[in-house]
């Protein structure tokens, strides 16, 4: 495959039993690659361990003063190095290009695998783990993969010189033969520990990073307590320990490199002393002990690249496991998945708290606790957490039903066509406002009404105001990176407006005005009411503004649903319920309707 190709049109399903076997799976994916650059790196390297015969041949040749035989070996090694130029150019070219498709394989399926969890992933997976998988851990596997080529080739040729070696003159084949196999495995017993001194930095490593990303995630709330400062000496500290793991990595593998040089040095002193003395005696000819030491120095090219795939796979292994982990996270599945078909219609229906939301009613849903409305959002959206109670045979968490059907049991892209949901800190990628509203949609519903729906005139104000556009044009103008250039409300109105333009059979909204003024809450309330008309929309929160226009509203205790009813009667007819919502500290008991008109 060529890096013009890229993306793969399918990454394939990754084998992530193990490390190993997830290494194995991705070296089999691009096994043509492989060839291709294990056949050039023959053709580099092969030309280079030919190169002693040629220079033995000319020194021979000037011993012998034969200007024929001198004139043929500089022609020899003309071709070789001919040779040695086209064979490295192509063995660099197939390699990266191994490289560079590998990750953007493993970025593919991590990016697949994120859109199939969406945010039951950092619920599973540590934040600061994802991003050490998504960014060092790639480009190290990529580095192991683009190394078996060249480590592949120097095997090959590193086994012929030394079986010439011992064909061309037997006396010193014997001992190369012995000390080529010492050289190469002379190392293993120091990458065990070298390996979990790079693991130990590794790990410091992810720690450190977790703990950057959620100083700047919460600096605004730790510059408010006067935290800022304890919180970046604690990074510092985190620093200062990457370091030294790293300072003592970087010493083992400095033993191993020193061991590479020195073993072969002494290897290389041994050939050429006895071979001076074999031909002091006669037994071979000057330019024999040329190319003999020149073959035995050409070893120390391909055990260069002993070293380096020996460290490749101690950096990619743990990688590939970490990897692997990541990408064997799943979707907690009810049944088989269904085959093609349209999407499904009907009641929502979440078998763990009991909540059953009618179909194209404006539904709000009170939980009182934060986390159980988080949790009642993902699986309403197909996402159980893994702790969610199951259905009492060990099958894991009981799927949402819609119209009837399972939603694990549809296909993933009519389940998102099904069912959307909005998280209570929804993300704005950067891009210009018509990006931002340029998603997958049913064309019912276009970005202006969604906009005027979700009360966004003031955005587009402002938006128009900062357009470099000479016409002002609000849906040309830049958003930054989670729409860091906007305010809280205003983030949180585009999110609602981008979400009504999807227009999904079911919309969940998971406290979507929890950051705009009362006045502009009763808008979009209406707003919402209005332009979801004949759709299936739920709402969580426990605002008065929103409950009062919704159609129903179902009331959970302790993850379970206990009542359901309009928002006034549940007013005066539940008083955990009006504890919830009026924020009171202790419920109080349920007045009767005359009581009620009495206090009237």
């Amino acid at each position: 495959m060529h890096i013009r190709d890229l993306p793969h049109p399918d990454p394939g399903v990754p084998d992530v039993r193990t490390a190993g076997a997830f290494l194995l799976w991705l070296y089999r994916q691009q096994l043509g690659g492989q060839l291709k650059a294990l056949a050039w790196g023959l053709v580099n390297v092969g030309a280079i361990a030919a190169s002693p015969l040629p220079v033995g041949l000319a020194v021979q040749a000037v011993v012998d003063r034969d200007g024929g035989r001198l004139l043929l070996a500089g022609g020899l090694i003309m071709a070789l190095g001919v040779l040695i130029a086209l064979g490295g150019t192509m063995l660099h070219r197939e390699a990266v290009t191994n490289w560079i498709t590998a990750v953007a394989r493993m970025q593919q399926l991590l990016a697949r695998k994120t859109t199939e969890l969406g945010s039951a992933m950092t619920r599973r997976v540590a934040a600061g783990e994802i991003v050490a998988v998504s960014t060092g851990d790639l480009e190290k596997i990529g580095w192991f993969v683009e190394a078996v080529s060249r480590f592949g080739a120097s095997a090959v040729t590193t086994v012929a010189v030394a079986i010439a070696v011992a064909v061309y003159q037997p006396e010193l084949g014997v001992l190369v033969a012995v000390g080529v196999p010492v050289m190469a495995l002379a190392v293993l017993p120091l990458l065990p520990p070298a390996t979990r001194r790079a693991d130990a930095q590794r790990e410091k490593a992810g720690r450190a990073t977790e703990l950057a990303s959620d100083t700047v995630a919460g600096l605004r709330v730790l510059r408010g307590i006067g935290g800022e400062e304890l919180f970046l000496g604690r990074y510092r500290s985190a620093s200062q320990e990457v370091r030294k793991a790293a300072v003592r990595s970087a010493r083992m593998w400095s033993l191993i490199s020193a061991v590479q040089v020195l073993l072969p040095g002494l290897l290389l002193i041994a050939v050429v002393w006895y071979g001076a003395r074999l031909a002091l005696d006669g037994t071979i000819a000057v330019g024999d002990l040329v190319t003999l030491y020149s073959a035995v120095a050409f070893l120390l090219f391909p055990l260069r690249h002993f070293e380096e795939i020996a460290q490749a796979y101690s950096f990619a292994k743990p990688s590939a496991k970490r990897t692997a982990r990541v990408l064997a996270q799943t979707r907690p599945s009810g049944g088989p998945a269904r085959s093609q078909g349209a999407t499904p219609t009907g009641d929502l229906h979440d078998p763990v708290s009991g909540v059953t939301l009618a179909a194209g009613r404006l539904t709000a849903v009170v939980c009182g606790d934060p986390d159980t409305a988080g949790r009642l959002a993902e699986r309403l959206g197909g996402h159980p957490p893994q702790h969610d109670d199951d259905g009492g045979d060990g099958t894991g968490p009981l799927s949402v039903v819609l119209g009837g059907t399972p939603l694990d049991e549809l296909p993933r892209d009519i389940a998102r066509e099904a069912v959307l949901v909005q998280d209570k800190d929804p993300m704005l990628l950067s891009g210009t406002l018509g990006d931002l509203l340029d998603v997958p949609a049913s064309g019912r519903v276009g970005a202006t009404e969604a906009l005027a729906a979700a009360q966004c005139g003031d955005v587009l104000t402002a938006l128009a105001q900062a357009s470099v556009d000479a016409a002002g044009d609000p849906m040309h103008t830049h958003i930054t990176e989670r729409g860091r250039s906007l305010s809280g409300g205003q983030r949180q109105r585009l999110a609602l407006a981008r979400s009504l333009v999807t227009d999904p059979e079911v919309l969940v909204l998971d406290e979507p005005t929890s950051a705009v003024d009362a006045h502009t809450e009763a808008r979009i309330a209406d707003g919402l009411r209005e332009i979801r008309t004949g759709r299936t929309t739920v709402v969580l929160t426990s605002s008065p503004l929103l409950l009062d226009r919704a159609e129903q509203v179902v009331f959970l205790q302790e993850g379970k649903a206990v009542a359901v009813a309009t928002h006034r009667e549940l007013l005066h007819s539940h008083p955990a319920y009006r504890a919830v919502v009026t924020r009171e500290t202790d419920p109080e008991p349920a007045m009767s309707t005359g009581q009620i008109e009495e206090s009237a």
